[in-house]
């Protein structure tokens, strides 16, 4: 029964926090444009908030092995909302940077120390319990995203900013309430250096360095489809705020459902199958959606997100399962990590790339990156991929 307080706990926290978020996500590229009139100036929005994200996951991961999940999301919930009031105060792009950093910091446990935590709560169903974290995580921006529509000629200002700041302090004193802390585990250690990357790398075969990579894939199109994407469709295209609006809610709604659906059938069906599907739908939806009119448009993005959330459910769970107990925090790290790395990465180098040689060029490269890496996967990953039959085992203290 605690444990399902616990999950329930979780899951409605990180909805309410990302009902926040929806709402001033498809507001910051019109306010970065109105400010700077530069549509790669939008992808330092992504950056500013990669940057920490990257650096400090593995440390976390570290430490919350060590002394346990729950404090360290309780503090993420509450840098959320000191990020929001500071997005609601900001009359320059600087101040938004600075706020994107510090949410940037705040979301570190949110996104990887949560799904750590469920998956040692509920260690014979990862792939199911990830997939629901990760459903009600991008429910949350769903609905904050339909709400961004609803109020779009309501808000006068910077009330959404106030809500998210306000969802976010909720959120946290939530999980302070009701959340259970699994124990520390004593294979844990505090060294955040060489010992950490020797931890990491120990439990990743060669050939499992395939996964990361897609992760890293994963994160520049999380990063491209946030930033890029819309002040193409805005820019490039004329689409009014509404559309923007539009491919927002899409792209959640279509993470929700592939995470929701793809974990519980990677469960049953191997990591392997469901890597490759999303690799392939992702693909597709990105060389074509900026060949198509608007509503097509938005469609094939839909595709692509779809894909999006199918690898990403999938490919966590398959890492989650190359580590014992003691390092679920540390290999979630690890993932988010790659991820941030692609965050930070792919919406500076689209961005360039868009101004070089023209964005339809350039998202046309990124569809040919899916392809390829869905060959790379296909060749050199098994179909679960995990380093011991049923798990691993605890390592000794001489590891």
């Amino acid at each position: 029964m605690s444990e399902r307080k616990s999950a329930a706990a979780v899951n409605l926290s990180v909805f309410l926090l990302m009902i926040g978020v929806g709402l001033i996500v498809a507001l910051l590229p019109r306010r970065i444009m109105n400010l700077s009139a530069s549509v790669a100036d939008v992808g330092i929005l992504a950056s500013a908030y990669a940057i920490p994200n990257m650096l400090l996951q593995i440390p976390v991961g570290r430490l919350a092995d060590r002394f346990g999940f729950k404090g360290f999301i309780v503090y993420g919930y509450l840098l959320c909302g000191l990020s929001g009031l500071l997005y609601y105060v900001a009359k320059a792009p600087q101040l938004f940077y600075w706020a994107r950093f510090l949410q940037g910091i705040a979301e570190v446990p949110i996104w990887a120390l949560a799904p750590a935590l469920l998956s040692l709560q509920y260690a014979s169903q990862k792939g199911t319990v990830m997939g629901r974290y990760n459903a009600a995580l991008h429910g949350g921006l769903t609905v904050g995203g339909g709400l961004s529509i609803v109020f779009a000629g309501v808000w006068t200002g910077s009330e959404p900013f106030l809500v998210f700041a306000v969802l976010s302090l909720l959120g946290g004193g939530i999980i302070a309430r009701f959340v259970e802390n699994p124990a520390p585990r004593p294979g844990a250690s505090v060294v955040v250096g060489k010992a950490t990357a020797s931890a990491v790398t120990a439990r990743i075969r060669p050939t499992n360095i395939t996964v990361l990579v897609g992760i890293t894939l994963y994160g520049a199109e999380y990063g491209i489809f946030i930033t890029i994407v819309p002040a193409f469709l805005i820019s490039a295209r004329g689409d009014a705020q509404w559309m923007v609006g539009s491919f927002f809610t899409l792209f959640y709604v279509a993470l929700s459902i592939a995470q929701l659906f793809a974990g519980r059938w990677s469960d049953r069906k191997g990591r392997k199958p469901v890597m490759l599907m999303g690799l392939a739908m992702a693909g597709a939806g990105i060389a074509l959606f900026h060949r198509c009119a608007s509503p097509a448009a938005v469609l094939a993005l839909g595709v692509a997100s779809l894909g999006m959330g199918m690898f990403c459910v999938s490919a966590m769970a398959f890492l989650n399962e190359l580590v014992a107990p003691s390092q679920k925090g540390l290999i979630s790290g690890a993932f988010f990590f790659c991820w941030g790395i692609g965050y930070f990465a792919g919406p500076l180098l689209l961005g360039w790339a868009g101004g070089a040689i023209g964005y339809p060029v350039g998202f046309t490269g990124l569809a040919v990156l899916n392809l390829m890496q869905w060959a790379a996967i296909y060749l050199c990953v098994d179909n679960r991929g995990h380093e011991w039959p049923g798990g691993c085992p605890e390592r000794t203290a001489s590891e």
